[in-house]
């Protein structure tokens, strides 16, 4: 069976009696998802603990910091605008999703030969934090369709919250072995080096994941596994600007509003996120931690946005969006603390923007799937990006311009926040209003 076959199972409008009969369970792909994801971001997050410190002793200033680091974590994003409706047109949500894995495993070790390119150090440096960016552009969407796909059987939250743990473990090791790496040999090029393993063995335990389940829609309801997902279409597919829309155009119009609604508060939150790369930096610039110990700093961040994920995934699947509050709460508070002269403060304010993170990362996501229906969630999940991409660039070269004025960028970030829990007041009321419960035939209270 291809990516693109899908099976035809009348008889089973919950798709249960075929998941029992699929090579691994439900569980069992979104743990293994879980464990590539894990090894993965020991790769990609050991890099980006000290990707600030890296650009900084390669001779940028902190403005250009937040430049390169908003491009990388808005490239990650809009792209998906490209990758989203790419993935759901051909339906090789394995082989997009493999690509990416490939590209962050190849291009981070290669930050190792920074150091000995003189004067080209700093620009292959941003190219290949951009790069990695972008494998985590044309994985996402593709990977997201896997896992909730099979989340979709054990109750969303749940599953994205449990693969937000794996993920975030991943995460949270990363740095401790790019802290270990660099206190041993006082330099970062070794670190990067070492990297090379975890993201070998990601891409085996992927390729054993697609040999076992090549068509993960078997989880799924048969409401949810049309079988045309995946298919090549029958009309002459879009160009240019309007195949771009298309994936956004062919969403339910009322649903579409919703959707709209709930991007523009995830932006709103991502742009008082500040990125991990100027906090790296003020921590090296300022003097408040020595090199080996910035990754120190980052764990506590993936940490606090593993515990965040799992807590309020199970939460999600009982109270659904009203978790979502507590992501500008958070956020509102990392600017003032994440950018602080102390290094206390600035540990506090990492935890929160790891837990705000975490949050985003799980239960956000998961409030898409509910949204959108199977067949185009690859093109939702890409516009939502977007959303995301943009905010992330907007934001991340606001706090690098007013790094020297944290009493300002706090306020402006506080704004956004509030705007943000004003669209999510909006946002659940319109879900209310179109979701009926079964037992009413009123709207539900999500």
């Amino acid at each position: 069976m291809t990516d693109a076959d899908r099976p035809a199972t009348p008889g089973d409008p919950t798709g249960r009696d075929v998941a029992r009969r699929a090579p691994l369970s439900p569980w069992q792909l979104v743990l293994g998802l879980g464990f590539v994801s894990l090894t993965i971001d020991i790769v990609s997050d050991g890099s980006a603990s000290v990707g600030g410190a890296l650009l900084g002793q390669l001779g940028t200033s902190a403005a250009l910091v937040g430049v390169i680091t908003g491009a990388a974590a808005a490239v990650a994003l809009i792209l998906r605008l490209v990758t989203g409706p790419w993935v759901d047109r051909t339906g090789r949500y394995w082989g997009f999703t493999m690509v990416g894995y490939a590209v962050t495993a190849i291009s981070v070790p290669l930050l190792a030969l920074t150091p000995v390119l003189g004067a080209a150090a700093l620009v292959v440096a941003a190219s290949l934090i951009l790069v990695e960016r972008t494998g985590k552009a044309v994985r996402a969407p593709a990977k997201t369709v896997l896992l909730a796909d099979a989340a979709g059987a054990v109750g969303r939250g749940k599953g994205f919250g449990v693969h937000k743990l794996l993920d975030q473990i991943g995460a949270f090791s990363g740095p401790l072995i790019v802290s270990a790496v660099a206190a041993l040999t006082g330099v970062l090029w070794p670190a990067f080096l070492v990297l090379i393993i975890p993201g070998a063995i990601a891409m085996v335990i992927l390729v054993l994941l697609r040999a076992r389940v090549p068509d993960t829609s078997i989880y799924a309801p048969a409401a949810e596994r049309p079988a045309e997902r995946g298919a090549a279409p029958v009309r002459a597919p879009a160009r240019g600007p309007a195949r771009l829309l298309a994936g956004l155009a062919e969403i339910e119009p009322t649903t579409r509003g919703t959707f709209i609604l709930f991007g523009s508060f995830a932006a709103l939150t991502t742009f008082g996120l500040v990125s991990f790369g100027l906090i790296s930096f003020h921590l090296d610039h300022a003097g408040l931690a020595p090199l080996a110990a910035i990754p120190l700093v980052y764990a506590v961040g993936m940490a606090t946005a593993a515990i965040a994920a799992v807590v309020v995934g199970w939460a999600y699947d009982r109270s659904a969006s009203a978790v979502l509050f507590v992501v500008p709460v958070l956020t509102a508070f990392v600017p003032p603390l994440a950018l602080a002269g102390n290094v206390g403060l600035v540990i506090v304010g990492v935890a929160l923007w790891g837990g705000a993170t975490g949050l985003q990362d799980s239960t956000v996501k998961a409030l898409v799937a509910d949204l959108i229906p199977s067949a185009q969630r690859g093109s939702a999940y890409g516009w939502f990006a977007v959303f995301q991409g943009v905010a992330s660039f907007a934001g991340a070269a606001v706090a690098g311009a007013l790094y020297g004025d944290v009493p300002l960028l706090s306020v402006l970030v506080i704004a956004a926040q509030v705007a943000a829990v004003i669209l999510l007041v909006v946002v659940r009321r319109r879900i209310r209003r179109s979701q009926p419960t079964p037992e009413t035939g009123v709207g539900a209270g999500v």
